[in-house]
């Protein structure tokens, strides 16, 4: 019998021309964190919303908690948690009232939604805020009791899409600080959506997905070595001249980005002796690093996902469920 949590055979979902999602395989371990990272119209929330049985895929198949997606619905949502990108709480009820409600609707007895309750009030901090308004309630509040509400029947996989968007940086530490501590206590598969690079390192793999598509899926660790290169940042009195000079002298390539000069070279710490000598130009600053997951990005799709999330506008605009959805809200 399979340990994997999910499981994804070609998986595709079509609006119309629009390929969301394009023909994705991949497998997710029991226990594990995993990520997608992609920018905003990648794919990642039409593809949780196949997982999590509210989208139905135009082909390919997809296995959640043993059971599948299409012809096992209703057992599936029964074995996840899932908390959406936007708020879902209802904000004229109580916490605990807003948690009780979903209990019940999971068909969970009064002494086992009583303790659960307080538990998953206890993990994300807010069991001396049960009985306050949702209303009254901060951002990253809110955010906590969504994630404590996606825990409360005790669910093999938890979809959490994009758990931080909208929040402030500090807010955003706080609520993966709830995230890595229900990792550690609870026997759960996460699976999480993002299209933060800081986020993603957290995780025990990731899929990059772009255009609907896997383009490469690792350890954060193993992704940034495929990179194999360090990246060597400097300003000269002279960049233009120091981007020739670095070219004919060392043969290296140089990439002139406003007023400095980028190179990517096997061993950074070991190219700078060798830079400084070579070049007859003063040099202002130098400095080298390791390759990021936006180096990762950047190999793999062409261009950084900054730039990506910058060209999805049109893209979710082509997209007809994002447009239904849309109206509705306005």
């Amino acid at each position: 019998m399979s340990t994997n949590a999910v499981e994804v055979h070609d998986l595709a979902k079509a609006y119309g021309k629009l390929r969301a999602v394009d023909g994705i395989t991949f497998e997710v371990d029991a226990g594990e964190m995993f990520g997608f990272l992609g920018p905003n119209g990648a794919g990642k929330t039409t593809t949780i919303s196949m997982l999590c049985t509210l989208v139905k895929p135009t082909s390919g198949s997809a296995i959640v908690a043993g059971r599948d997606v299409v012809s096992e619905r209703e057992r599936v949502r029964k074995n996840i948690g899932l908390v959406f990108q936007d708020p879902t709480l209802d904000e004229l009820l109580t916490a605990e009232q807003n948690l009780r409600f979903h209990g019940v609707l999971y068909g969970l007895g009064r002494a086992h939604l009583k303790d659960r309750m307080t538990k998953v009030l206890k993990m994300v901090e807010l069991e001396s805020r049960r009985g306050d308004l949702v209303r009254t309630f901060s951002g990253g509040m809110r955010r906590r009791l969504e994630i404590a509400r996606g825990l409360m029947h005790s669910p093999r996989v938890l979809f959490l899409d994009e758990p931080t968007v909208g929040l402030d940086p500090q807010t955003r530490l706080h609520i993966w600080d709830y995230i890595d501590e229900l990792s550690r206590t609870e026997d759960i598969t996460i699976f999480l959506t993002t299209h933060y690079l800081e986020e993603a390192e957290r995780c025990s793999r990731i899929a990059i997905i772009d255009a609907g598509k896997i383009v490469a899926i690792d350890t954060p660790a193993a992704l940034k070595a495929s990179v194999g290169e360090d990246c060597v940042t400097l300003q000269t009195e002279d960049d233009p001249e120091s981007w020739r000079q670095i070219k004919e002298r060392l043969g290296v390539e140089a990439a002139l980005e406003g007023d400095r000069l980028t190179c990517m070279v096997p061993d950074g710490e070991a190219f700078i002796p060798r830079l400084i000598e070579a070049l007859d130009i003063g040099v202002r600053s130098i400095s080298t690093r390791k390759p990021t997951l936006d180096d990762v990005f950047v190999k793999y799709t062409g261009r950084a996902i900054r730039d990506a999330d910058a060209d999805s506008t049109q893209i979710n605009r082509d997209n007809p469920w994002i447009r239904s959805t849309t109206r509705r809200s306005a």
